[in-house]
């Protein structure tokens, strides 16, 4: 691969080695890195009207997923939920240009 291919938004960053989430654990706000050859999948889903979009850290409405720390996600329309076998809860976020994202994951995960 000549260019690199990446995203990054500021709270989320990809590349071709690991997917990382800043202001993931609560309280400190570490980040969370995902290697990337562990994420098995990814759905990405419409951001309900009221139960995560007001939610700006921690569980979401299913407690099986974790948002990490977000002040703009009442703002934002898609939440990005990732398949990581033995993490539990699963991440779930919602990137800035979700479009730009997805097509970059799209990329770089491997093909099964």
């Amino acid at each position: 691969m000549t260019t690199a291919v990446t995203y990054d938004d500021g709270l989320i960053q990809l590349d071709r080695h690991a997917l990382t989430l800043r202001r993931y654990h609560f309280p400190s706000g570490t980040s969370k890195i995902i290697p990337l050859q562990s994420i098995r999948g990814y759905r990405a889903e419409a951001l309900g009207l009221l139960m995560n979009r007001f939610r700006i850290w921690g569980p979401s409405d299913d407690p099986r997923r974790w948002l990490p720390m977000d002040v703009w996600r009442p703002i934002k329309s898609t939440l990005v939920v990732l398949d990581v076998p033995g993490t539990k809860p699963s991440p779930a976020f919602t990137p800035l240009r979700v479009k730009e994202f997805l097509a970059v994951l799209d990329e770089l995960l491997p093909d099964d």
